[in-house]
């Protein structure tokens, strides 16, 4: 049994598995359709949620199981103080497989040590989101063609974005990938992603407050929304929201085949008259999302057609 906690646990070999699985999907999902037929997902979310939590669970039912769980913490025994441990425990008895999201880092991780079930973690505070990463990886893959030699720009809310955390983490293990961070000084990356990942095995990297200078550089520009949840007060947070927002005439910077990629939900960082652009994706990573997380279920419940 195995466990997805961070976008580490896929070795580079089981993460191609998955990616070329997630394609072969894509290209005829009637051929999968009853794989987990009988199987049941269960959707542990403490937190709100609308495209992960909908996604696992249409990726389950285009793979012919059933779902079950709750979709805020209010609505499920947390709300009475019982544990994450304990949950797992009872929730084991009555699903195959597991996707938690929760506000306090470690949660999933936790659970998994308690649980008979695999876990998926579904975003755990600032720390990880291991099924974005997959869905922004097969996008990258399956429109770029590649996950090596490119140059990825990442703008917005570096500090606090868990799905910066789990992409950075796993790109590094491609070949000549350069990463662009670009924030207000408040947001940068935190130190232990520089120090303990980036400097230490010499990954290249600059990083900027100027969006457009850089823009010509870019193959991809991954962009992210200022989390008001994650500040702990709103004048912070009213003070920094705007500081970068991508609109059509930023976008004339970029080369032709760059491409605008968004883990969602968008507030006001992304002009919607850049949704016309045939360079923004981000919606069409969202669909991809499904197809991605259906063959991470498929692997981890060890099926096939």
């Amino acid at each position: 049994m195995k466990h997805i906690i961070s976008p580490l646990d896929l070795s580079v070999k089981e993460l191609e598995e998955v990616l070329d699985l997630a394609e072969q999907i894509i290209e005829d999902p009637k051929k999968y359709s009853e794989c987990c037929h009988g199987k049941k997902l269960a959707t542990l979310f403490y937190e709100p949620s609308t495209r992960t939590r909908l996604s696992f669970e249409a990726a389950m039912l285009n793979l012919g199981g059933n779902i079950l769980g709750f979709s805020s913490a209010d609505s499920s025994s947390a709300a009475k103080g019982e544990s994450v441990a304990d949950t797992i425990r009872v929730v084991s008895s009555y699903a195959d497989i597991c996707a938690m999201r929760h506000p306090k880092e470690g949660a999933p991780l936790v659970a998994s040590m308690y649980s008979s079930i695999p876990v998926i973690n579904a975003g755990d505070g600032g720390h990880n989101h291991p099924t974005q990463t997959l869905t922004d990886l097969l996008t990258i893959k399956k429109l770029k063609g590649r996950l090596d030699n490119l140059t990825i720009g990442f703008c917005g809310d570096l500090k606090f974005g868990r799905t910066v955390h789990s992409l950075i983490n796993a790109m590094v293990r491609y070949d000549n990938v350069k990463f662009v961070f670009i924030s207000p000084e408040e947001l940068r990356i935190p130190a232990y992603l520089r120090e303990e990942l980036l400097d230490r095995d010499n990954i290249p990297y600059q990083e900027v407050k100027n969006l457009e200078k850089v823009m010509p550089s870019l193959d991809l520009l991954y962009m992210t929304r200022v989390q008001k949840e994650r500040f702990f007060n709103e004048e912070d947070y009213i003070r920094l929201k705007d500081s970068f927002i991508l609109d059509a005439q930023k976008m004339t910077y970029a080369k032709d085949d760059m491409l605008v990629l968004h883990p969602l939900p968008r507030v006001n960082e992304i002009a919607t008259e850049v949704d016309n652009d045939p360079r923004a994706v981000y919606f069409k990573q969202a669909e991809f999302g499904v197809y991605a997380r259906m063959a991470l279920i498929m692997k981890l419940l060890n099926v096939s057609v």
